[in-house]
């Protein structure tokens, strides 16, 4: 897809003011310069469908999809099969005139555990997932394609929990929140509810049960050390944050857009970091 012509790509979401993919996309855009921009499209759910109907004509190549339209850009879109077996998109592509859509977040937290644990999924006997709504479930999926043969999902509402195991089969086994879980075994701790985020309650986890070789991840990316990450630290682990799944995920979306497949640096990071804290 590589041009010498511009090209434009947007986030679409409603709000869509919060968003820091323009910061991160126009940041590799720049840096490998790259002619095209990348912009925030606020669309409420009514007018959704006609927008990314008129994607083209509207100038784009592509887009970010987030909160609330991700369910709707996989209807509306040719999606593959990590889109398909998430059951939501959060990009989308024009390919030959054809809708196409994937769901990131699935690399995104893949390829962000490689990079802050090497050999995280050495002993993929068990994974605990807290949460249950879009989130956890790519999750859960990367987790299935990792191998993982039991992933425990612990929700508030265990019905939300039995519908990821009718989804992704028998290796998920639900938990109610107040169940005791035996953490003893598990190679990793995953956050995957809002829990912990600013202006959210905290989140209460035992961590001294986990083995010294867990890690503990948590997609909270605000605030950037989270209660959880840092008790995790306090006790030798190692951790992942949600900052690294947010650059991470992007990537792929920038590859398809603009032709070039970029690299998440420290100097990127630090970047999106210092505005997230302002």
């Amino acid at each position: 897809m590589a041009s010498d012509q511009a090209r434009t790509a947007c986030v679409v979401g409603w709000p869509v003011e919060h968003s820091r993919s323009p910061l991160i996309h126009n940041y590799w855009l720049k840096h490998y310069g790259i002619a095209g921009e990348y912009r925030r499209e606020a669309v409420p759910p009514e007018q959704f469908a006609d927008f990314v109907k008129r994607l083209a004509a509207r100038g784009y190549v592509g887009a970010n999809v987030t909160v609330p339209h991700k369910e709707a850009a996989l209807a509306l879109s040719r999606p593959d099969d990590r889109a398909g077996n998430v059951g939501a998109a959060n990009t989308l592509w024009l390919d030959d005139g054809v809708l196409r859509s994937t769901n990131t977040d699935v690399e995104g937290f893949l390829d962000n555990l490689d990079a802050c644990a090497p050999d995280w999924d050495a002993d993929p006997s068990q994974a605990v997932v807290l949460g249950a709504g879009g989130a956890a479930r790519a999750v859960v999926y990367a987790l299935k394609l990792r191998g993982f043969a039991r992933i425990v999902v612990i929700n508030r509402t265990r019905g939300r929990a039995d519908a990821l195991r009718e989804r992704f089969g028998q290796e998920v086994q639900p938990a109610a929140w107040d169940q005791p879980t035996t953490l003893e075994d598990s190679a990793l701790l995953i956050n995957a509810t809002t829990l912990g985020m600013a202006g959210q309650p905290g989140l209460a986890v035992a961590l001294e049960r986990l083995p010294g070789r867990a890690v503990v991840a948590d997609l909270v990316y605000v605030p950037l050390q989270t209660p959880l990450l840092a008790a995790a630290k306090a006790r030798g682990l190692r951790t992942a944050d949600g900052l690294g799944m947010l650059l991470h995920q992007a990537v792929r979306g920038f590859t398809l857009w603009f032709g070039k497949k970029p690299d998440v640096t420290a100097e990127l990071r630090t970047l999106v970091a210092a505005d997230l804290a302002t």
